[in-house]
């Protein structure tokens, strides 16, 4: 099992950007697949982004396209989330996930606890 701390969440105003880091710890950290979910209030849990282990592949969901990147650095464990052109509509959790294999974060093997990011109008 992995252990995934989120950091990085907070309040900003509409157009402006966050950062989200994830640490992963128990499994070498290269060795899977890792992405990012969010789950506004009253909604599912929805896919935002995944990268594979090496970080060749990442994909998208459609509504962050040119506006978030995922990225990791193997070295410290850690993947990140940049946000940029925040909109109020990506105000959720945001989670940190860990894929079981190494390729794709879905089907997920470990869940982070959640950050919160609040973007204002």
């Amino acid at each position: 099992q992995v252990q995934l701390v989120e950091s990085g969440g907070g309040s900003v105003q509409a157009g402006g950007s966050l950062r989200l880091s994830c640490a992963a710890s128990g499994r070498t950290f290269s060795s899977y697949a890792m992405g990012w979910f969010r789950q506004a209030p009253g909604k599912e849990r929805e896919f935002v982004a995944d990268i594979n282990w090496s970080g060749g592949r990442v994909s998208y969901a459609t509504f962050v396209k040119g506006r978030f990147t995922i990225s990791r650095d193997n070295a410290k464990n850690t993947v990140y989330l940049q946000m940029n052109s925040l909109k109020p509509e990506d105000t959720a959790i945001y989670y940190c996930a860990a894929g079981g294999g190494d390729y794709y974060v879905q089907p997920v093997d470990s869940w982070g606890q959640g950050t919160q990011v609040t973007v204002s109008s």
